[in-house]
């Protein structure tokens, strides 16, 4: 399970997400997609900040110490 919460491709996905609200609120066609852009944009950005808490791909877990 700890395969799928990897930083990589989250911080992707979430770099997507928000470059797709920036294009969005600067295309000229769709009021649509501009009014829904700050969205788009703030969805990303809350979810680039949970990823970053993510472990880094290949990064294992360091072995827990015992205080005796």
């Amino acid at each position: 399970m700890t395969r799928f919460f990897r930083r990589g491709p989250w911080e992707n996905a979430a770099s997507a997400v928000i470059a797709l609200g920036v294009f969005m609120l600067m295309q000229p066609c769709s009021m649509w997609l501009f009014s829904n852009s700050f969205l788009v944009i703030l969805v990303g950005t809350i979810g680039f900040v949970i990823v970053s808490h993510f472990p880094e791909d290949g990064a294992e877990r360091p072995p827990e110490s015992v205080h005796g």
